[in-house]
């Protein structure tokens, strides 16, 4: 559960932008799209490696 105290004075915009940041920290919407389709471990293993030659060769480029 997450929990925002909202101090006295402070608007409700910036109190709920507080817990947005909050929210998106704990990745439960993340866990959650994740969750909406069953993925294969070969899948999953296959993005995860992708997404590992693409940052590298990120740093490659900018070094």
């Amino acid at each position: 559960m997450i929990i925002v105290n909202v101090k006295e004075g402070e608007s409700l915009d910036r109190a709920l932008k507080r817990f947005k940041k909050k929210f998106e920290k704990t990745g439960v919407l993340r866990e959650l799209r994740s969750r909406q389709a069953y993925e294969k471990k070969s899948v999953t293993r296959r993005t995860q490696v992708k997404k590992a030659i693409y940052k590298e060769s990120l740093q490659l480029d900018n070094a």
